[in-house]
């Protein structure tokens, strides 16, 4: 499929710079694009790159202004990241598989409607009283307990685990691997220090748009739910413990874990490796760098780095200081070589 920067341009309403006739059928990076390609600049540290890409069209800000002369045909637009999203979310309506029907050897439990538009791959399982929307895709080796729902237009990928009960609304993305409505972490010990389980009776409830990444696992709540707010991303391998809720539009990035009933708010931003304690409060709009140890709440709007977190400029300005501590102990150390020389004089 090929499009000209023009077509492209009315699709994301931009304005075309340069010659609106030159097609495209595929994206690249900028740094190593070449002709017949689009590509993006968003980061300003990529700028130089611009004037030497191969890309016949790159995405750029309405604003942006060349310190060169740029071969490529220019597309301006008032976000070029979000920009490109929508081009390769119009791209993959037509370069992604599209599956429909039951196929051989998959397991749908007597009583299971399957809507128009479904597909149930190779080896899926489907339990009793699971309830699907249309247009569902449950990929091959996926495991969908009793009593399940899945709204409209959701997407099970291989192998990806939803325990009973459960809870999972429209237009998500659950990829391979991941688990949602395991046990949540819970055992009491008795006098004699020998752990005794608690069982977790309560369920997951995912809302619409939620995407959750390979290998992550969303633990069922002790009794009520866990809850995953209306649009919340979150990456490979995340953990979300038992009776967390993540308010709306949250992100999370790789190997993020939240401790169980923690409160967590909208649109939040979390780094990778961020780890969160148990039964705390994170305001609304909180962004925590990566690798951040979290064991308090922490007011909307904050942003903190480290562990303990704390305010990022707080963070940056320790960081500053240590790289310093070397040649502050040699100065010292020579300040006391000196004291001593007029001590024993």
């Amino acid at each position: 499929m090929q499009l000209t920067a023009q077509i492209i341009a009315n699709q994301i309403g931009g304005s075309v710079e340069g010659n609106p006739d030159v097609t495209v059928h595929d994206f690249s990076k900028i740094e190593s694009a070449v002709p017949g390609t689009i590509t993006f600049l968003a980061n300003p540290k990529y700028e130089h790159h611009i004037y030497s890409t191969g890309a016949s069209v790159v995405l750029v800000r309405r604003d942006f202004v060349p310190e060169h002369p740029v071969q490529a045909t220019l597309i301006r637009v008032d976000d070029p990241y979000s920009s490109l999203a929508q081009l390769l979310s119009l791209a993959a309506t037509f370069l992604k598989p599209k599956y429909e029907g039951v196929e051989e050897g998959s397991h749908i439990a007597e009583g299971v409607e399957i809507p128009e538009g479904c597909y149930v791959g190779a080896m899926a399982y489907i339990a009793k009283g699971v309830r699907l929307g249309r247009n569902v895709k449950i990929y091959p080796h996926a495991y969908i307990g009793d009593n399940v729902t899945i709204g409209d237009d959701t997407v099970i990928y291989p192998g990806a685990r939803i325990y009973y009960g459960c809870r999972i609304g429209s237009r998500c993305v659950i990829h391979a691997g991941a688990v949602i409505g395991s046990d949540g972490f819970g055992f009491a010990p008795d006098a004699r220090g020998v752990y005794h389980k608690i069982e977790q009776l309560g369920i997951v409830l995912i809302e619409d748009d939620v995407e959750i990444g390979a290998n992550a696992t969303i633990d069922r709540s002790t009794m009520g739910q866990t809850v995953l707010r209306r649009g919340v991303k979150i990456d490979n391998l995340v953990q979300i413990a038992h009776n967390v809720v993540v308010g709306e539009h949250t992100a999370m990035a790789a190997q993020v874990g939240v401790a169980g009933s923690t409160q967590i708010g909208k649109h939040c931003v979390f780094g990778g490796q961020v780890g969160i304690a148990g039964h705390i409060t994170i305001g609304d709009g909180v962004q925590l760098g990566a690798q951040s140890g979290v064991p308090n709440s922490v007011e909307a709007g904050s942003r903190m780095l480290g562990t303990p977190a704390i305010p990022a400029g707080a963070f940056a300005r320790t960081f500053a200081y240590t790289k310093r501590l070397a040649s502050l102990f040699e100065r010292v150390d020579a300040l006391e070589k000196e004291l001593a020389k007029y001590k024993s004089e």
